[in-house]
Order: C-alpha cells, then sequence, then structure tokens
C-alpha cells in the first residue's frame, strides 16, 4: 500500500470536470484506490463519493493506493490534483 498527501492546485478543487477526469483515470488502474479529506474515505473510483467530498482548491487530501500499479496509479492521481489548468 502507498498513502501520499496531496494539495489539490486545481482552481475549481475536484467538482465536475476535475472530478470526473480524475475518477476515470483510477478506474483504469486494477488496484483498491482511496481518497481522503477531514478523515472522510471514499473510493476514488466512483464520481458520487469523489464529488461527496467537497473538495475544494488548496485543500489537502490523502491519497492511498493498494494492489497492482499502485504507485503508478498515485502519480498519475497527483497530476490531476496539481494541475492548474484543467
Amino acid at each position: 500500500m502507498v498513502e501520499k498527501e496531496v494539495i489539490v492546485k486545481n482552481p475549481h478543487g475536484l467538482h465536475a470536470r476535475p472530478a470526473a477526469v480524475f475518477v476515470q483515470k483510477a478506474a483504469s488502474f486494477p488496484c483498491k484506490i482511496t481518497i481522503s479529506k477531514n478523515d472522510k474515505e471514499v473510493d476514488a473510483k466512483s464520481i458520487l463519493a469523489v464529488m461527496s467530498l467537497g473538495v475544494e482548491p488548496n485543500e489537502k487530501i490523502i491519497l492511498r493506493a493498494d494492489g497492482d500499479k499502485e504507485e503508478e496509479a498515485l502519480e498519475e492521481l497527483i497530476k490531476i490534483c496539481e494541475n492548474r489548468e484543467m
């Protein structure tokens, strides 16, 4: 299992389009992936679950991946969270 604390730099946080891109990328990996904010942890492959966190710009989240390609999965998801152009 790998875990990384990330600051969301997207100006819209993880809402609508950024959340959809995030979930689509998470779903492309075979490992279990979760995202948490303020002690609430949800399945990163569920758009409703991710949006329920209400992640705003400059908020801290924790990404966790466990299983095949876990490190690659976290690297790709961190890129999405840190993308200011989406």
